[in-house]
């Protein structure tokens, strides 16, 4: 009995000792899981945007790689509307109210400055014109007057007082012979007859708008004729707030339409933004001796900047830009692939974009099918998710 007791004690005394050994371990396990998990997490962080790709898995899935370009000017492409030069346009009104008896141009002819648009047929034509002749008429008694007193008073029949007095009246005769010569020059002169009235063209160019018809009565200073000098033509557009502190007068402007191309200058920047748009206005002209563009027309505009975004330009293709969480990224080749480059974007030009920052320009890209690489970023991101 004895026996079988001492037998069940040294029996006990293992178990108790691979207890407390387990115990042990365990403690042992817990001081060193926070390091093991600490260095997956840095290895993890370090890998990030990392893409692990063979030359034939590059190959295979139809990736292109290129370098970026660099140099050049960098542009801002919008469109633009092409309008009349401001300068170069004319609205020729009616300086007196009557009736339309001859009108001279057709839309498109062209026309000499000084050279008659229209005839107007009014009654304050005649009273203008007969005024006219009245004032001459009575500058050319006060003349005669002003002789036969000179005359007198030289040989001491007249006295000074009269020869004053008819000198007066000449002067106020020339003053109401000019005036109403003035007037008559204002509303247009010529007309052909007492009770009409020529309007005359204020500049040479060309019809581009005719508002009347032959026969209508017009009030004064309604419009009757545009005529403008299209051989320099606007460039009429806005700019944002931002890209309007980056363009000058004198910058270029590529002008672009269907089978058409041009090169415009800036002409102004506006330091007020626009009231409805919140925008900046721009206005540009442009070479038309050819005649090859047309005012009204829709075009693009291709904005050369100044300041950043000039000479050092770095340009990618569009396709190669790929966004991730909401940033813009560029896929730069590495030894064993790829690695995803976090970017700043500047301006589109075509199918070109700027790139501010995080590219030097000499570096390897993916140019097509780069997102391809967005996917397989996406797969290791789940992928250790799931770990």
């Amino acid at each position: 009995m004895t026996t079988m007791k001492i037998s069940a004690a040294l029996l006990a005394l293992p178990l108790s000792l691979m207890l407390v050994a387990c115990g042990g371990g365990t403690g042992a396990g817990n001081e060193t899981a926070p390091a093991e998990k600490g260095d997956h997490a840095e290895e993890s962080h370090a890998d990030e945007g990392k893409i692990v790709l063979s030359e034939d898995q590059i190959a295979a899935a139809g990736i292109q790689i290129g370098r970026p370009s660099t140099g050049g000017s960098g542009t801002l492409e919008m469109p633009a509307m092409i309008e009349s030069d401001p300068q170069a346009m004319q609205v020729v009104s009616a300086a007196i109210g009557g009736r339309i008896v001859a009108l001279t141009r057709n839309l498109g002819e062209t026309i000499g400055r000084g050279q008659t648009l229209a005839v107007i047929e009014s009654r304050e034509a005649a009273l203008m014109k007969g005024e006219v002749e009245a004032s001459r008429a009575r500058l050319a008694l006060a003349n005669s007057n002003l002789g036969r007193e000179q005359r007198l008073f030289a040989q001491r029949v007249s006295p000074e007082q009269d020869l004053i007095a008819a000198r007066t009246a000449a002067t106020e005769a020339r003053i109401a012979y000019q005036q109403a010569i003035g007037q008559l020059s204002a509303a247009g002169g010529g007309g052909g007859s007492l009770n009409r009235i020529g309007i005359n063209a204020p500049a040479s160019g060309q019809v581009i708008a005719r508002s009347v018809a032959l026969g209508q009565a017009v009030d004064a200073n309604a419009e009757l004729y545009r005529v403008a000098n299209l051989s320099t033509l606007s460039l009429s557009l806005h700019l944002q707030p931002a890209d309007a502190g980056r363009v000058r007068p004198g910058n270029s402007i590529l002008v672009t339409a269907p089978g058409r191309q041009a090169t415009a200058r800036v002409r102004f920047v506006s330091p007020v933004l626009d009231v409805q748009t919140r925008l900046v206005p721009v206005v540009a002209l442009l070479d038309n001796r050819d005649g090859q563009w047309r005012v009204g027309e829709p075009v693009t505009a291709a904005v050369q900047l100044s300041g950043d975004g000039g000479g050092n330009a770095v340009k990618v293709p569009s396709t190669a830009v790929q966004t991730v969480e909401g940033k813009p990224v560029i896929f730069v080749r590495t030894p064993d692939g790829f690695q995803a480059m976090p970017v700043t974007l500047g301006d589109t030009n075509g199918s070109m974009v700027i790139v501010r920052a995080g590219l030097n320009g000499s570096e390897r890209i993916a140019t097509i099918n780069s997102f391809t690489l967005k996917a397989e970023l996406g797969k290791g991101e789940a992928t250790h998710e799931d770990h």
